[in-house]
């Protein structure tokens, strides 16, 4: 899975209107400056985004873009896909699921590949916008185990 440009911009643009999530409409001009994006870019990017009923705009003096849901609800995977497609290496996981199938000789590399698809899919599937605008240590999270930490002597 490779993230574009353009996706690296909208995931930016989307952490900082969720992290002004119900302080109304965002200029496109003030979300550009701030997190010194391209604004030309970022219009299309955010058209997009209105269009898949991710954000929505308002008109006028006080016009510009807001989040249509709360920052939990929305998921990195969502405008990931939304802005680059699948998130799998290549194609989508069902293809790999195809390819492994088929192809016996290379099927132990398609493997790796949906291994590698299923681990990226998992974690921007559980992390939203609320998780990265907003940030809190990994271990404290609601719902996750705090993982031990294993101190590893080496014996010289």
């Amino acid at each position: 899975m490779k993230i574009s440009q353009k996706g690296l911009y909208a995931l930016q643009a989307m952490m900082m209107l969720a992290r002004h999530y119900n302080q109304g409409a965002i200029r496109i001009r003030d979300i550009a400056y701030e997190e010194e994006l391209p604004e030309k870019f970022l219009e299309l990017i955010l058209l997009e985004l209105k269009n898949a009923r991710i954000v929505e705009s308002a008109r006028g003096a006080k016009g510009g873009y807001q989040l249509r849901r709360a920052p939990a609800e929305i998921h990195l995977s969502e405008i990931i896909r939304l802005i680059d497609g699948p998130l799998a290496p290549f194609g989508d996981a069902d293809q790999l699921r195809v390819l492994i199938d088929r192809d016996a000789e290379h099927r132990a590399l398609y493997r790796v590949l949906l291994a590698v698809r299923d681990a990226a899919a998992k974690i921007l599937e559980s992390t939203t916008l609320a998780d990265i605008a907003n940030p809190t240590p990994f271990s404290q999270r609601k719902g996750r185990k705090k993982e031990s930490r294993r101190v590893v002597r080496s014996r010289c």
